[in-house]
């Protein structure tokens, strides 16, 4: 028979799993970074349990490599924009524009862009 102790410490991790998924797809990155120190608490308590394991750590072990490939989507997506971002950045500084014969000329901007504030 399981430990209240160790059925404690399977069920805060599935909890905290729940709610990592759940900011995962609502975007809430700063959610994960703010429960991290919970998470590492968690996993630390659970390396302590002795008589831990079987079908709990198996549904633990689940619900981690689906978040771990929410995880890696919502970084493809962040690398993603900036990759574009950077690519707009590039094209405010330059004008690239090809001759008769095809040839690629880039004609950089003197100007820096300005905003102007008006009361």
């Amino acid at each position: 028979m399981r430990s209240e102790f160790s059925q404690l410490t399977i069920e805060a991790p599935d909890k905290l799993l729940d709610r990592e998924r759940q900011a995962l797809l609502e975007g809430d990155l700063e959610h994960l970074v703010t429960q991290l120190e919970e998470k590492e608490a968690l996993i630390e308590r659970l390396n302590e349990c002795e008589d831990a394991g079987g079908e709990p750590l198996n549904a633990l072990q689940v619900k981690v490599l689906r978040n771990q490939a929410l995880l890696d989507s919502a970084l493809q997506g962040i690398r993603s924009v900036a990759s574009r971002m950077s690519a707009l950045h590039r094209i405010r500084r330059s004008l690239d524009t090809y001759d008769e014969s095809g040839r690629k000329t880039t004609i950089e901007s003197l100007a820096e862009p300005k905003v102007e504030k008006r009361a």
